[in-house]
C-alpha cells in the first residue's frame, strides 16, 4: 500500500484559504494556490444619459462555487459607462452595460443569479429623464422617472438594486442619476429619487447625483445610469454612467448573495 508524500498530504488536507479580490479596472486574475472554485459578482456599467434621454443602469450578475485551477490566469472585463463586465469569457458570466433608455441584463453558463438593470422612464413630450438604476442580486434596478408637469419619482430597485433617478417639473433641469450597487452582497433595495432627486444605492451603493441646473446626474457607483441634459438645446451636459466592477471571493462557506460575502 502507498503512502503519500508528507507534503502533498498536507496540502490535500489543508482547509481553503479564504480571500477576495475586487476589480474596477479590467485586469487578470491568478487563482492562488489551494483554491479550487470561486464566487464572483459583476456589475455592468451604466450608460450616459442622451440628449433628453436617461439611461439605462448596468446588470449584476453573480456565480458559486465557478470551479478554478490553482495557479491559473484568468480573464476579468470591468466596463465603463454602458460597457458589460465579464469573468473568464463573455459566455460564462457577464453583466451587461446599459444603453441610451434601456437597461443592461446579465447571462452566462455559470450566472447562478443576478438582476437587469433599470431603463429610463419614457415621456411622450421629449423633455428631460433621469437614470435607471443598477441591477440588484435578486431583482431588477427602479426606473428612471419621466418629466412631468408635477415632477415624478423614480422607482425604488427591488432585490438589492438601487433606485431609479427622479424627473424635474421643467425642461430647464436635467434629469437625475440612478442609483448604484454594493458588491459586498445583497442589502436594502434603493428607494426612487423624489423630484430632482438621484436614485438611492442599493445593497451599499452609491446615490446618485441630483440635480438643480442644466446638468443631468451622474449614476451612482457601482452601475447607475446617467440623467439627460435639460431640455433647452444644448445637450452637451449630460450626466455620466457609473463604471461597473467586479468582485471574486473564495473561502469555505461563502456564497452570493449574502453568505459570509462581506470583506473577510
Amino acid at each position: 500500500m502507498g503512502f503519500l508524500p508528507l507534503a502533498l498530504f498536507a496540502a490535500e488536507s489543508a482547509p481553503t484559504p479564504v480571500g477576495q479580490q475586487l476589480f474596477t479596472s479590467s485586469g487578470t486574475f491568478t487563482v492562488p494556490w489551494g483554491v479550487k472554485s470561486v464566487c464572483v459578482v459583476a456589475v455592468g456599467g451604466g450608460a450616459n444619459g442622451g440628449a433628453s434621454t436617461g439611461a439605462g443602469g448596468g446588470a449584476l450578475v453573480y456565480g458559486n462555487d465557478i470551479p478554478v485551477t490553482p495557479g491559473a490566469t484568468l480573464s476579468v472585463v470591468v466596463g465603463d459607462a454602458g460597457g458589460d463586465s465579464y469573468f473568464i469569457d463573455s459566455g460564462s458570466l457577464q453583466a451587461g452595460g446599459g444603453t441610451t433608455s434601456d437597461g443592461g441584463t446579465y447571462s452566462g453558463t455559470y450566472a447562478t443569479g443576478g438582476g437587469n438593470g433599470g431603463s429610463s422612464g419614457t415621456n411622450l413630450y421629449g423633455g428631460p429623464r433621469a437614470g435607471g438604476g443598477a441591477g440588484g442580486y435578486s431583482g431588477d434596478g427602479g426606473y428612471g422617472a419621466p418629466w412631468a408637469a408635477t415632477g415624478d419619482v423614480g422607482e425604488d430597485g427591488t432585490g438589492g438594486a438601487g433606485g431609479g433617478g427622479g424627473a424635474q417639473n421643467t425642461n430647464t433641469i436635467g434629469g437625475a442619476g440612478g442609483g448604484g450597487v454594493g458588491l459586498l452582497g445583497e442589502g436594502a433595495s434603493g428607494a426612487g429619487g423624489t423630484q430632482n432627486q438621484g436614485g438611492r444605492g442599493g445593497s451599499g451603493g452609491a446615490n446618485g447625483q441630483d440635480v438643480s441646473d442644466l446638468n443631468g446626474g451622474d449614476g451612482g457607483l457601482y452601475g447607475g445610469g446617467g440623467g439627460s441634459a435639460a431640455n433647452d438645446g444644448d445637450f452637451s451636459n449630460q450626466g455620466l454612467g457609473a463604471q461597473g466592477a467586479v468582485r471574486i471571493i473564495w473561502g469555505e462557506g461563502r456564497a452570493f448573495p449574502s453568505t459570509n460575502t462581506g470583506d473577510l
